[in-house]
C-alpha cells in the first residue's frame, strides 16, 4: 500500500487539517480522507508514516460501530467499495482512498474540543503540579502523575486551527454553546469514554484521555463526528506496564517525539518548521506503533 502525503480527488476540497483532507460530496455528505501525514510539537513532518491514515480511519470506524445505539454519529461507511458505490466518481481512485476514506454526514460543527481525562497526564499534570488546578478548577491535593481520576474529569478546550487547543472552564463552554448544548456534549462525552475505556481495557489498553468533536446534523440532532479514540486523539497506555507516579509509554508517535527531542537538545532543530528529515528507522518504528495500537484496540490485524 503506497503512502499519501496529500490527496487529489475529483471532488471539491473544503478543508485540510494536519492529517485529514475534507471533501464535499453533496449538501448532505462529506468524504474524510486521512493521509499519512504526521505532526509533532505542532509541526507537520516532511515524511509520511506507512499505514497511519488507514489505522486512524479504521480505528474510528471500529468505535463508530461499537457506539451504535449509544450515541448517534456521522459515519455512513468506511468500506472503500461501499464508498465508491455511493460516489462513483471515486472509482478510478480506489487505490488512493483504500482503507483511509470515510463517507460521513455533514454537520454544523461546535467550536469545542470535548476532552475527557481518566488519568492525570500531559498538560493536565503540568498544570496540576504547578497550581493544583486543571483548566483553572481546583483538584484535590496529593495526586501523582498518571494517577487514575475518579470520576474522570471533563475539561473542554477551544478548537485551534494551528498550534495547541486552549483549555477552558465549563462555564466558558456554556457561554459559547449555551447551557443545554454544554450539558449534552458533556453527557455524550462521558458515555462514549465510559464504553471505550472499558472495551479497550479488555484488550490491554488504557485510554488515559481523549477528545471528541460534535456537530448538529440537518435534523437538528447533536452527533459525534471526526475521529474517535485513535492514537492521534487519545493517550493509549499498556495495562500491563502501567505504574502511577511517573510518565507512561504511549502507543502513538512516541518514537518520533523522542527523535525530535534529541535533535532539539543537540541544537540541530529549533522546534519550528521546517522539521529535520526523519531516519527510516524512526518512520518504521512509528508505523509499527500505530499498527500495534490498531491490533490492541480491535483485537485483529489491520487488513486492507
Amino acid at each position: 500500500m503506497s503512502t499519501m502525503l496529500s490527496s487529489d480527488l475529483p471532488l471539491t476540497k473544503i478543508g485540510r487539517g494536519k492529517v485529514r483532507d475534507i471533501y464535499a460530496v453533496d449538501d448532505d455528505r462529506l468524504l474524510l480522507v486521512t493521509t499519512d501525514r504526521i505532526s509533532a510539537f505542532d509541526v507537520v513532518m516532511g515524511e509520511t508514516i506507512p499505514m497511519k491514515g488507514a489505522v486512524l480511519t479504521q480505528i474510528s470506524a471500529f468505535w463508530f460501530n461499537e457506539l451504535e445505539g449509544v450515541v448517534p454519529h456521522h459515519m455512513i461507511s468506511a468500506d472503500t467499495d461501499e464508498i465508491i458505490a455511493a460516489v462513483p466518481a471515486l472509482k478510478p481512485h480506489r487505490a488512493e482512498i483504500l482503507g483511509r476514506a470515510m463517507l460521513c454526514k455533514r454537520t454544523t460543527v461546535f467550536p469545542i474540543e470535548c476532552v475527557i481525562r481518566g488519568y492525570l497526564s500531559g498538560s493536565a499534570w503540568k498544570e496540576y503540579a504547578a497550581s493544583g488546578t486543571l483548566a483553572g478548577e481546583k483538584l484535590k491535593a496529593g495526586l501523582v502523575e498518571s494517577e487514575k481520576l475518579e470520576p474522570a474529569i471533563f475539561s473542554p478546550a477551544t478548537k485551534a486551527e494551528t498550534g495547541h487547543d486552549e483549555n477552558i472552564t465549563i462555564a466558558k463552554m456554556r457561554a459559547v454553546v449555551g447551557d443545554e448544548v454544554a450539558y449534552t456534549l458533556e453527557s455524550m462525552t462521558r458515555a462514549i469514554y465510559t464504553l471505550g475505556e472499558e472495551l479497550a481495557r479488555e484488550q490491554g489498553i488504557i485510554i488515559a484521555d481523549t477528545k471528541f468533536e460534535f456537530g448538529r446534523d440537518k435534523d437538528g440532532r447533536i452527533i459525534l463526528i471526526d475521529e474517535v479514540m485513535t492514537p492521534d486523539s487519545s493517550r493509549f497506555w499498556a495495562v500491563d506496564s502501567y505504574k502511577p507516579g511517573q510518565p507512561q509509554a504511549s502507543f502513538d508517535k512516541q518514537p518520533l517525539r523522542d527523535y525530535l527531542d534529541v535533535e532539539r537538545r543537540a541544537g540541530r532543530w529549533n522546534g519550528d518548521a521546517p522539521p529535520p528529515p526523519l531516519p527510516a528507522s524512526v518512520v518504521e518504528a512509528t508505523s509499527k506503533r500505530y499498527l500495534e495500537a490498531y491490533r490492541r484496540v480491535t483485537g485483529t490485524e489491520l487488513k486492507i
